[in-house]
């Protein structure tokens, strides 16, 4: 009996081989601060690629230099930043895996030196730098970022890219109510609130005709916060824009207590895909291959995004195969270990 964790999946023009992705998990690796691949990227996520992930999506990814969550992340800020990022997109397709992208801005989460910006002036806690509240023309500035990311990355030929909107940052804290007090057009009601990643979107498909994702936080945790039900209206919202998958994760926009168990976030994946119908994808702690099963059998998702077991076992599909009981293809170098 076929296994849906390793049946393809076709969104757009691209066709993942299984429905294995790996999550963006940032590495904070580039040491010289310049925001460019180093080895520690090429090697990271090739390895990867040689352990059969059908979708890998490189970590946040900063559209501006203020926009670094801090001093040693990823940039595609600048057209310097395109030759590092096609050698490591080529290194991945070399070994048979698509990549994607997750372009980012962290707004009052960033912990860099100078000044930070959110949709208001408001700390994420008391130790925190406090943002200043962003311009009209600052924001207009940061969603011309976006699109000139999305351009640098569709000239690195990245084969998907997310737009981050989850985990509390730029984006996410303009959706919440909690992070955004403004009056203006870009705040106030859920439509004011959505309207700054609806300007993302648009620009960013001016220039992208790739498969879009987005990845949000369904549940801000919180007293007045973002619940299931407003994710639901927004990826409504993103999927008539022309989105094609919500990447469902939670929290993060303020300091919250959350109760994380196998598979706690999949519901929210589930509600989406439903409700709004959008192909999601379901992602924290998802430990195994039979739980991953699950979820793609019953229609809960589409695509499973791991993050912690990837990082313990970058050859995580050969183990789920193993664990369903069926077979895969792997590097011919290593068929000696695989079909032993």
């Amino acid at each position: 009996m076929e296994k849906a964790l390793f049946t393809p999946f076709t969104i757009k023009n691209v066709t993942l081989k299984n429905r294995i992705v790996m999550s963006p998990m940032c590495m904070y690796s580039c040491f010289k601060q310049d925001g460019k691949v180093t080895d520690w990227h090429l090697t990271h996520y090739s390895s990867r690629a040689v352990g059969q992930v059908g979708l890998i999506i490189l970590e946040a990814t900063a559209v501006t230099p203020q926009g670094r969550i801090s001093p040693y992340d990823l940039g595609i800020w600048s057209d310097d930043h395109i030759e590092g990022l096609k050698k490591l997109v080529d290194l991945c397709h070399e070994f048979g895996s698509k990549i994607g992208i997750q372009l980012a801005h962290a707004g009052r989460k960033a912990v860099i030196d100078g000044p930070i910006i959110a949709p208001s002036a408001i700390p994420f806690d008391e130790k925190s730098k406090t943002p200043e509240a962003m311009t009209v023309d600052q924001i207009k500035e940061t969603v011309e970022a976006f699109k000139q990311a999305a351009r640098r990355a569709k000239e690195a030929g990245f084969d998907v890219i997310e737009i981050h909107a989850a985990h509390g940052y730029l984006i996410n804290q303009f959706l919440s109510p909690l992070a955004n007090h403004r009056s203006d057009e870009y705040g106030g009601d859920r439509d004011g609130r959505y309207r700054l990643l609806s300007e993302v979107i648009d620009a960013v498909k001016t220039v992208w005709e790739g498969p879009l994702f987005v990845r949000v936080s369904a549940n801000d945790y919180a007293e007045g916060g973002n619940t299931p039900n407003d994710h639901v209206y927004f990826a409504k919202k993103m999927k008539a824009q022309g989105v094609d998958l919500i990447d469902c994760s939670s929290g993060a926009v303020v300091p919250a207590k959350i109760d994380a168990y196998p598979g706690y976030q999949v519901p929210y994946a589930e509600k989406i895909r439903r409700e709004a119908e959008i192909a999601t994808g379901a992602v924290g702690l998802i430990l195994n291959a039979t739980q991953a099963e699950e979820i793609l059998k019953n229609g809960r998702a589409d695509l499973i995004f791991l993050a912690r077991e990837l990082l313990r076992d970058p050859y995580w599909p050969y183990r789920a195969a193993k664990e369903l009981r069926t077979e895969i293809e792997g590097p011919v170098q290593y068929q000696r270990g695989w079909n032993a």
